[in-house]
């Protein structure tokens, strides 16, 4: 029944159904379920599925967006209780596009897919200098650090800012992606993964924080 329930759940978010996504999301919790798990076995697993259909063009921008807002209905069920219970999230990521790029859309999407996935997401937005990621990492100590760029200009700020945590925290573990990175970039500027797009990140990132 219980597997019954989080598969119903999974498909209402998958449908952008936010109003059953809220009812299946309480449903789930008065049926004893724990928050975590209505999290990890109902939703999350909807969102990689749908990551990895995006990832092989099998499913297109809109429907991501659609199925990332329904999660935020899924969500707001789902915070009280998980901060009433003491719960925490899976990880934290330190996100932001580097100094001298201004684009957002694909760290926007990357930012609704992590969130989605249970991780704490702290946002430092576009045009985000070195300085102001190696302060902010020292300030939230986050499981994981990623960085964006659209313009082949800024990615050696990539590698600059990956220096700079690395001399902090040699064991930091960064993910990199945007149009002009490319896989032996990622490897040459000492980043630890690379995501293509945002449906394959949260598995790369996750792969890496063990979570």
């Amino acid at each position: 029944m219980s597997e019954e329930l989080l598969q119903r759940l999974g498909e209402s978010l998958l449908a952008g159904d936010e109003g059953t996504t809220r009812e299946l999301t309480r449903e789930a919790l008065g049926a004893g379920m724990s928050p975590h798990t209505v999290l990890d076995d109902g939703m999350r697993p909807a969102m990689e599925r749908l990551g990895d259909r995006f990832s092989r063009g099998e499913a297109y921008l809109p429907e991501l967006l659609l199925a990332a807002e329904t999660m935020k209905a899924g969500m707001e069920v789902l915070e009280p209780v998980l901060v009433g219970g003491g719960g925490r999230a899976r990880a934290k990521l330190l996100l932001g596009t580097v100094e001298g790029d201004i684009h957002d859309i694909g760290k926007n999407l990357v930012k609704m897919m992590f969130q989605g996935a249970g991780y704490d997401v702290v946002d430092l937005g576009t045009d985000v200098s070195a300085d102001t990621f190696l302060d902010a990492y020292r300030r939230e100590k986050p499981d994981l650090v990623g960085l964006s760029a659209l313009l082949s200009t800024t990615v050696r700020e990539m590698e600059k800012v990956i220096g700079m945590i690395r001399g902090e925290d040699p064991p930091a573990r960064v993910i990199v992606g945007g149009a002009p990175v490319t896989p032996d970039l990622a490897r040459q500027m000492g980043a630890d993964g690379y995501a293509p797009d945002a449906g394959s990140a949260v598995k790369v990132g996750s792969g890496l924080v063990r979570v």
